[in-house]
């Protein structure tokens, strides 16, 4: 009997985990604006909602064993996706835009590359209030409420015009 195993491709081919300079430059204008400038939140937005994420998976035990010499030890873990809680309950999802910043918060991560309406829906499907994007820098941006929603239904929010935004739906074609 064969086994062959075949990788799916990569969505993001020739990706080296990089940043992409314009979705940072426009994270760090929202940033700039200290959160006080609505269109450089949905600029952020939309710029991301056209670039590539990175959401860490990190190991989480299930069953810690004693070895010989009495010292525990992990027998089984799982992968698992990041969510983080404030002291008033709400959780967020994390997900960052390059492995730099990645890395500044947990060098041990391992980045899953996916679109924001992909790394929405799993908050969604995960129960985090928000998506927390470049927690450790260079610039945060939280995305919560009725937009985390419409981007976990798979929309994608676009700039029509200057200031003007809308919602798109990519269609399978």
């Amino acid at each position: 009997m064969q086994h062959e195993r075949t990788l799916a491709e990569s969505p993001f081919p020739g990706d080296d985990g990089s940043a992409t300079p314009a979705t940072r430059a426009v994270l760090a204008a929202w940033a700039e604006s200290s959160g006080s400038d609505p269109i450089a939140y949905l600029r952020a937005v939309a710029a991301l909602c056209g670039d590539r994420l990175l959401v860490p998976v990190v190991a989480t035990a299930t069953s810690i064993g004693t070895g010989a010499r009495g010292l525990a030890s992990d027998k089984e873990a799982e992968m698992s996706v990041v969510l983080l809680q404030a002291p008033d309950g709400r959780r967020a999802m994390l997900s960052f835009t390059g492995t730099d910043s990645l890395a500044a918060w947990d060098p041990a991560a391992r980045p899953v590359p996916v679109t924001l309406d992909q790394a929405a829906e799993a908050a969604v499907a995960d129960h985090a209030d928000a998506l927390l994007i470049d927690h450790a820098g260079p610039a945060s941006l939280v995305i919560e409420d009725e937009v985390l929603r419409q981007l976990a239904a798979g929309h994608r929010l676009i700039e029509v015009e200057p200031g003007e935004f809308g919602w798109t739906t990519v269609v399978a074609g």
